[in-house]
């Protein structure tokens, strides 16, 4: 059985509630006996449709005095065994030619020892009469005449999480008989889901069972619905970043015009300049678009300064004006590091009580990441792979501990040899989305060289950024020609 826990106990829910015969009347209300797993969190898993609701049966019930059988690909009897298990409150079944399925299914049947299994469909009925145990009888569906059975004890208490997927069906029917609060998604990751979000807000230490192995460990699940529990959403909604959302920032630093568009302004009006470049996305673009602030977070200086790492470091008050205002607004905020001749996670860390907001994420810019005796604008900077995965751990750990949606961490590069090692980032981290974003200027040919050369043997996993120059390109790429670059650019800044 596969099975995933985070503990290894059972805890039987609910007795008989009346007395169980060999035969189902008026006078007689066998009842199924419900299981509640003793774990926060469970993950069911089966290889096959047919082994999953197996497994979910056990899972789920600890006897049952009917089991509903359906054929392994017998869709249209899926939605009828549905109605029928959740009425009855019993199990569901699949039957299936392999033999170590039928082992299984028999082996369930076994277990649960039914009096009675209600076959639906021709493929169900043959399997059941050939494989019904002695004493068992075969009642194939026809649509009434179903025995009456007492009321199974409600799991009320459990959540169930499953797929929207026909593999899936069986062990949902099951768990729906159970009475257990079932939570039809998607998408496996439930922070991924507002509806699903908003029914686990408040319940961090709800008890879930998810349904297959598409929802990970169950320790990632766990981490997953403590997220979902705080309620607390991106701008424009959900808890993972990507797919379906497409930002659109301003980039530059506060006070300074000559870094970029998002300083030719104060905060007021760049939140209304943000709004009106996204608003142009918005109306070519099918999905969700968002306004976001790239913020040069420490600006890389010819000048070492007193720490001697040529970057000069804003405070942390300075920059707040513009991330609470960008919150207030619904706009995403990426704090963007030039770190000189330091590294990037000591910078990071300056910037910690910014970074737990849910809506700031972090940019690295190996451009401005010297190495012991260079300098700005005589070489070009560049970093290791292994100081950006120690820059990840680091901001992964911090938003799972404090049970933060998911951020962005973004990559700037124009040039392969910016990133040494690249191929060895690890992009896996569950509570960021790491994103690497293009920042060729010139013509038009100019900047997609760029973009297919930054692109050339990336790291799996990986979503990518564009960025515009009102300046330097010549000319600037309109909304509708910057969507329609292979891949589209899941984050579009202006610089």
């Amino acid at each position: 059985m596969h099975v995933t826990r985070l503990r290894p106990l059972l805890l039987t829910c609910v007795l008989l509630a009346g007395g169980c015969t060999a035969a189902f009347n008026a006078d007689s209300r066998a009842t199924s006996r419900t299981v509640m797993p003793s774990e926060l969190t469970t993950v069911v898993a089966g290889a096959t449709g047919a082994e999953l609701a197996v497994h979910a049966s056990r899972s789920l019930f600890g006897k049952a005095p009917a089991v509903v059988l359906v054929g392994e690909q017998d869709a249209p009897s899926l939605a009828q065994a549905d109605s029928v298990a959740v009425e009855l409150g019993v199990p569901v079944l699949l039957t299936a030619a392999a033999d170590t399925t039928a082992a299984a299914v028999r082996e369930e049947l076994g277990r649960l020892a039914p009096e009675t299994l209600i076959p639906i469909g021709d493929a169900a009925t043959g399997w059941a009469k050939d494989n019904a145990a002695k004493g068992q009888e075969v009642k194939p569906y026809q649509g009434g005449g179903l025995p009456r059975l007492g009321a199974v004890a409600p799991l009320d208490q459990l959540v169930v999480l499953t797929l929207d997927r026909a593999d899936a069906a069986a062990a949902t029917a099951t768990a729906k008989a159970s009475r257990a609060q079932v939570l039809v998604l998607k998408d496996p990751d439930p922070r991924a889901d507002d509806e699903v979000i908003k029914a686990l807000t408040g319940r961090p230490t709800a008890r879930v069972m998810a349904l297959g192995s598409a929802f990970g460990s169950a320790e990632r699940l766990r981490n997953r619905i403590a997220t979902a529990a705080t309620g607390t959403l991106l701008p424009g909604g959900r808890q993972v970043v990507f797919p379906n959302r497409r930002l659109i920032a301003l980039y530059g630093h506060p006070g300074d015009s000559g870094l970029g568009s998002l300083g030719e302004q104060g905060v007021e009006a760049a939140v209304k300049r943000a709004r009106k470049v996204a608003d142009q996305y918005a109306a070519i673009d099918k999905g969700l678009v968002v306004p976001a602030f790239e913020i040069i977070t420490t600006v890389a200086s010819s000048d070492p300064g007193p720490d001697g790492d040529f970057s000069n470091e804003s405070t942390v008050e300075h920059l707040r004006p513009w991330v609470e205002a960008a919150r207030a607004a619904g706009i995403y905020v990426l704090l963007d590091l030039q770190p000189g001749r330091t590294d990037f996670l000591t910078q990071a860390k300056r910037y910690e009580e910014l970074l737990v907001q849910p809506h700031v994420g972090l940019a690295l810019d190996p451009e401005w990441r010297l190495a012991p005796h260079q300098r700005h604008m005589v070489q070009i900077g560049s970093v290791g792979a292994g100081e950006i995965n120690k820059t990840a751990s680091w901001l992964a750990e911090l938003t799972r501990s404090r049970q933060l949606p998911q951020k962005i961490l973004m990559l700037h590069q124009f040039r392969t040899d910016m990133i040494t090692g690249r191929t060895g980032i690890d992009t896996g981290l569950d509570e960021l989305a790491v994103v690497i974003h293009a920042d060729g200027f010139g013509s038009a040919s100019e900047k997609m060289a760029t973009w297919d050369n930054v692109r050339a043997e990336a790291p799996k996993q990986v979503w990518w950024g564009w960025k515009n120059f009102y300046d330097e390109d010549k000319p600037t790429f309109s909304p509708k020609e910057t969507i329609a670059v292979e891949p589209s650019p899941v984050f579009v800044s202006y610089q």
